[in-house]
């Protein structure tokens, strides 16, 4: 993952309004969550959640398929494990004393 499209998500996550979105899809699993649960469950007006929703998705950490009726989100999670290697990939490196800086040399 580039640094621009980390620091990007990150700016996304920022926001504590995006970080409930983000963490009850992520709570949902594979099946996501309708947006008109998520709205009650969050308590979010329609128009601030789609908002917010929109941001997300324009990230890539989230998307949206429509199932009938009903706009569905699903978290994405592969680009929030790239995310989490990209925080951890160089972790210790510079730290003489760490035991997986002195594996990898």
């Amino acid at each position: 993952m580039k640094i621009d499209d980390a620091a990007t998500r990150l700016e996304a996550l920022g926001n504590p309004t995006r970080l409930k979105i983000y963490r009850a899809l992520v709570r949902a699993g594979r099946a996501g969550m309708p947006v008109g649960r998520l709205q009650e469950r969050l308590k979010v007006p329609a128009s601030t959640l789609s908002h917010h929703i929109k941001t997300l998705v324009s990230v890539g950490l989230i998307s949206q398929v429509r199932e009938s009726t009903m706009l569905v989100c699903h978290a994405e999670y592969d680009t929030m494990q790239g995310l989490v290697d990209f925080l951890v990939a160089e972790c210790c490196l510079d730290e003489t004393q760490c035991e997986k800086a002195q594996t990898a040399a």
